[in-house]
């Protein structure tokens, strides 16, 4: 096959790497450039020299989906083993496990209850003269009532994002489901596991074709635009125009790292529920790779805050301020011809790992169409709005 235009992407992360991938398939030449050091963005994993433990630079990704086609796409690329997330908190000087499962009601409140009785209770616990949750505490009192809300939610919350959960919508408290069985995968999803090779070596064989280029510790300019057919954006949506209009509210974290000679708190994932520790949580990197056997160990203890000019952004804030200078910076968006914004940073939404490849892959199909049609491509496949 013959090569087309040249298409440049921006990112060497999950976005641009399917994008890339499935655009040079078509004979496009696809050149992809990242600010960074290295590929893969923050699912970025490397092989700690002296343990020998697979560590996730970036904070742990854990890839869980019911999309079949993307499953079988990430497995074309690399052996996915099983892992499954079992979450454990410490609250109040107790381990527990999450979600609120029927063994943390138990457990909590010292009962024998079956799901049933735990229900009821839980009825009885919720905060009935709430009948319509607008914000995150008041969902969590109608959930689960005051004891529970305090207990895991509140202080852990309050740490995460840096606020009251008065000032936080209902809608983040929605993915946090109470099961009343013992039932402590975190995931309900179909497919879950982890590349058994970590996910650099993932996006190093989707990012192997010869009409791919990568280009590390490049910066993306405006300017250059104008060399290529069209261009993929998955850079800060207000990056892209320098920040005219303010920055967009993000929070970032820090990360602690620390080694242990053996197996420092036997679970992949420690939440912190009380506001009195500092941090959110302790990850244990090699709990990630359960297949493997590792004597020393790494862990991070992981604290959120807000995000600087000079940090990496994770979390999009999306509170009232950040969605009216969203709208504007949309608006300049649709504007702009040649150029399409994708993945987490270019939409400024909170996108799972199988959403992203979900959403590149039917990114490049729709491209893919456009140009047949001689038709012009959107600025964006999902409105961030």
């Amino acid at each position: 096959m013959g090569v087309k235009e040249k298409i440049l992407i921006v990112g060497a992360g999950l976005s641009g790497a399917v994008i890339g991938r499935e655009l040079a398939q078509e004979g496009y030449k696809v050149e992809i450039i990242d600010s960074r050091s290295h590929i893969a963005g923050n699912c970025h994993t490397e092989r700690d020299e002296a343990t020998g433990v697979m560590v996730h630079i970036y904070g742990p990704h854990i890839f869980h989906t019911d999309d079949t086609e993307v499953w079988d796409y990430v497995n074309g690329f690399t052996t996915f083993m099983p892992y499954k997330n079992r979450v454990k908190t410490t609250s109040g000087g107790q381990v527990y496990s999450l979600p609120v499962n029927l063994h943390t009601i138990n457990q909590f409140f010292g009962k024998t209850f079956r799901p049933d009785e735990a229900r009821t209770f839980l009825e009885d616990q919720a905060d009935k003269t709430i009948t319509d949750p607008q914000t995150f505490e008041e969902q969590a009192l109608r959930f689960v009532g005051n004891d529970l809300y305090e207990a895991f939610f509140k202080g852990y919350t309050q740490k995460q994002w840096g606020c009251s959960p008065t000032a936080l919508p209902a809608s983040i408290l929605k993915r946090l489901p109470v099961r009343f069985n013992y039932d402590d995968n975190y995931f309900f999803h179909k497919y879950q596991g982890m590349p058994e090779n970590g996910y650099t070596d993932m996006i190093e064989r989707i990012l192997d074709h010869p009409n791919i280029t990568v280009t590390l510790d490049t910066v993306f300019n405006r300017d250059a635009a104008e060399d290529y057919a069209h261009v993929f954006y998955s850079g800060p949506l207000d990056g892209y125009f320098d920040y005219e209009l303010g920055r967009l509210g993000y929070r970032t974290l820090d990360f602690e790292r620390f080694t242990y000679d053996g197996d420092y708190q036997g679970c992949a994932v420690m939440n912190y529920g009380d506001v009195s520790v500092p941090y959110t949580r302790i990850t244990e990197h090699k709990h990630f790779s359960p297949w493997e056997e590792h004597a020393g160990s790494v862990c991070y203890r992981e604290f959120s805050r807000a995000c600087e000019p000079q940090d990496i952004p994770y979390y999009p804030i999306r509170l009232v301020e950040e969605k009216a200078q969203l709208t504007e910076y949309v608006a300049r968006a649709e504007q702009e011809s040649g150029v399409t914004f994708v993945g987490r940073l270019g939409t400024y939404r909170y996108l799972d790992m199988d959403v992203t490849i979900r959403e590149a892959l039917d990114t490049a199909r729709l491209y893919l169409a456009r140009k047949a049609e001689n038709a012009a491509m959107a600025t964006f496949l999902h409105a961030p709005l």
